[in-house]
């Protein structure tokens, strides 16, 4: 069970950590306390909340130039394999992206529902680097 801080869920959907914190408070995502630890959410509850059709709450509206080189971070919320292909699914800030990538790429970069992952837009190609921690 993937487990993030609280900053690194709330950038990942575009929200406030103060938004993140009424979710926990309002029981739709599962958050971890340790003593003396910072909180920590669960990520499934995550991808549970965004698959239920939660509209989430954005601050951030305006448009930025980017460069070709886009790098989205997000939050794995479904995969489909076969045996040699796999479609990854998404949920960066308000976007969902959909990634083909090789079923062999899915499982050497350990990809699972709940990871975080950076993915990479490039023209029309989106490729996936792994989130390695629990801080952007």
């Amino acid at each position: 069970m993937p487990l993030y801080r609280i900053s690194t869920i709330a950038h990942l959907l575009g929200v406030s950590n103060d938004t993140v914190r009424r979710w926990i408070d309002d029981g739709y995502v599962t958050a971890h306390k340790q003593p003396q630890e910072p909180t920590k959410i669960d990520g499934n509850s995550v991808v549970d909340f965004i698959n239920k059709g939660t509209e989430l709450v954005h601050h951030d509206d305006h448009l930025s130039a980017q460069s070709i080189r886009n790098h989205m971070h997000g939050l794995v919320t479904n995969i489909i394999s076969d045996r040699v292909m796999s479609q990854v699914e998404m949920q960066c800030g308000r976007y969902r992206i959909v990634s083909l990538i090789s079923t062999e790429a899915v499982n050497e970069l350990g990809l699972e529902v709940g990871s975080i992952a950076i993915a990479q837009i490039k023209a029309t190609n989106v490729s996936l680097h792994v989130f390695e921690g629990d801080k952007l």
